[in-house]
């Protein structure tokens, strides 16, 4: 039986929203979740947001990822990046569970 462990933050991750916090003068967390839909059965849900009640939270200097209960089981093992590149700036997930994924990135199959 493989363990399960819940997802990585990379420290580009937690510098970009360290950045984001500094130009907005308001401290939110990241949450990424994961939602049906996509075009490939699931899609994640990355925004900025306030803690709730359920959510297993990330914290690395003072910044936080949140990832809620229900969300948890397929973000396993996974690592959460932020990425600037060519055709953008975003935070990305890098996740082992997923068995396909789109074009653009933000919905996969299990």
């Amino acid at each position: 039986m493989e363990l399960t462990l819940p997802p990585k933050v990379t420290d580009r991750a937690f510098a970009r929203l360290a950045e984001i916090a500094e130009l907005t003068g308001e401290v939110k967390s990241l949450r990424v979740a994961v939602d049906g839909g996509g075009c490939s059965g699931f899609q994640y849900d990355i925004r900025l947001d306030d803690a709730g009640a359920d959510d297993l939270v990330l914290e690395k200097d003072g910044q936080k990822v949140l990832v809620d209960s229900v969300s948890l089981p397929f973000l396993a093992n996974a690592v959460i990046d932020f990425t600037d590149e060519l055709i953008g700036a975003r935070f990305v997930v890098q996740n082992p569970n997923a068995t396909s994924s789109c074009g653009c990135g933000t919905s996969f199959s299990i």
